[in-house]
């Protein structure tokens, strides 16, 4: 395997704590932080980035400021490893190790011109595009004291922000859902508005939500990754990152005030994020959701590994061009047949190791924007959906037969599939169906079908059954 190292080249001295990013992971790491690196190099600035956690331990921050914020990602795929250096941290901020007050007194600084967000779908506290009063963190936050979620930690900070004069920030989601600028912007305003409407109205006014759209591939760190990363490096790096070399970032062009340098780091702004969303939603989401059950249950452990399977491969580029791409308004100048071979492609890099029970966490929050949405346009169409048919009942199978996957609905989804009806069961579930699909037998029907068929024949029997109403010029339209 080729390498090369490629060191910071900007000048570290220079930026300021602008940005603020909370959920900082890996995903961070490897995606905003690379722009903004790539950016700094190309067109300078001050843009310095404060990375912050709010549930887990602050361990790995603690890491990074031993290592002067400094650390390596290392983009690899069957042939050659690049490891750069980024430089863009200048501090990390925990409220159990800095106290509850230090990351809204962030917030509020002057300088402060950007948060970012990777707090997953969970994170936002929503339901139906809406806050979730009810949810149990939200309340906590909304009956005073020191706020424990992302968006009450938000608000407390904006509330000092607009007491000390310093005006409006931006607030840019990287989680993917769709539209997460208007899904954050409504949470945001929906909790200042229960505490005092005047800061929502002042929030309304000066703060800016645009959306999003992430793309990279970054597994979770295993001991293989690390080993990578160490033979590559001859040193060891605690903070560093593997991932693939693919890299793309579209964002509304919706900014309060300066606009930090990732255009110049390859980030695309627009003013309108929608139809990219949607398709790597759809595509590329969606596959990895279906890979994440039926690839267990084929008795597969990466996403790698499933590419290695004939059917498996057959199926997801069928469910990608067949069902989900005709529900798309693609954006301007995109070979969508392309687009899901080089998805395929990089499936298959067998650098990452990306873990499918990994890809399945949190998948009730998952579910509605990557398979149920383009069911229910796929049904009121009259278009063959049995690929993502058996990509639901195989979750469902999946939640039955395979080892405890977190999820915030964990409870009450693992009850529903354990009962005597488990597709309905599930399926029943308050917030998990589109409007109109309640009750539809025109969704339960194929799903009970390829259920049953799971059970009586087995992931791989019931693949291949149904691999036999596909034919590969219908996958390839």
């Amino acid at each position: 395997m080729t390498s090369m190292r490629i060191p910071c080249s900007y000048d570290r001295t220079a930026l300021r704590p602008r940005i603020l990013h909370l959920g900082f992971g890996a995903f961070a790491r490897a995606h905003p932080m690379v722009y903004l690196h790539h950016g700094l190099a190309a067109a300078g600035g001050d843009w310095g980035v404060v990375a912050a956690r709010l549930n887990s331990g602050a361990d790995a921050l603690d890491a990074l400021d031993q290592a002067d914020g400094l650390y390596h990602v290392a983009e690899a795929d069957g042939d050659t490893i690049t490891l750069r250096e980024i430089g863009v941290l200048t501090g990390s901020c925990h409220p159990a190790r800095d106290g509850a007050a230090a990351l809204p007194a962030l917030i509020a600084s002057a300088p402060m011109s950007l948060i970012l967000l990777t707090i997953t779908e969970k994170g936002y506290c929503t339901k139906a595009g809406a806050l979730d009063v009810d949810h149990p963190g939200i309340r906590a936050d909304l009956a005073g004291g020191a706020p424990s979620t992302a968006i009450g930690v938000i608000v407390a900070g904006l509330a000092q922000r607009r007491t000390a004069g310093h005006g409006g920030l931006t607030i840019l989601s990287c989680d993917n859902q769709p539209h997460n600028g208007a899904l954050t912007r409504a949470a945001v305003l929906d909790f200042a508005r229960a505490l005092d409407p005047e800061l929502a109205n002042w929030i309304s006014t000066h703060v800016r939500f645009p959306s999003s759209m992430v793309d990279r591939i970054v597994p979770a760190m295993t001991d293989d990754g690390r080993a990578v990363i160490r033979d590559a490096l001859d040193a060891e790096d605690p903070n560093a990152i593997l991932c693939e070399p693919f890299r793309q970032w579209v964002i509304e062009d919706d900014f309060a005030g300066d606009i930090p340098p990732f255009a110049a780091g390859g980030a695309l702004l627009v003013p309108d994020v929608r139809p990219f969303e949607e398709m790597k939603l759809r595509l590329l989401n969606g596959a990895h959701t279906t890979l994440a059950w039926l690839g267990q249950l084929l008795g597969h452990e990466t996403v790698s590994d499933c590419m290695q399977d004939n059917d498996l491969r057959t199926a997801l580029r069928h469910l990608m061009l067949a069902e989900q791409a005709p529900t798309l308004t693609l954006p301007g100048g995109i070979d969508i047949v392309a687009y899901a071979d080089d998805l395929l492609t990089r499936f298959a890099n067998p650098r990452l190791r990306h873990r499918l029970a990994q890809i399945a966490m949190d998948s009730s929050q998952k579910m509605p924007q990557r398979l149920l949405a383009p069911i229910a346009q796929n049904i009121a169409d009259d278009r063959d959906w049995s690929i993502s048919a058996l990509a639901l009942a195989a979750w469902i199978k999946g939640l039955r037969d395979l080892a405890l996957i977190d999820d915030p609905r964990q409870a009450e989804l693992y009850a529903a599939a354990a009962s005597d009806t488990p597709v309905t069961s599930v399926l029943a579930l308050p917030g998990l169906l589109p409007e109109g699909l309640h009750d539809c037998t025109e969704l339960t029907d194929p799903v009970l079908e390829a259920y049953a068929r799971l059970e009586r024949t087995g992931a791989a029997a019931t693949l291949a059954a149904t691999l036999t109403h596909v034919s590969p010029a219908e996958a390839a339209q």
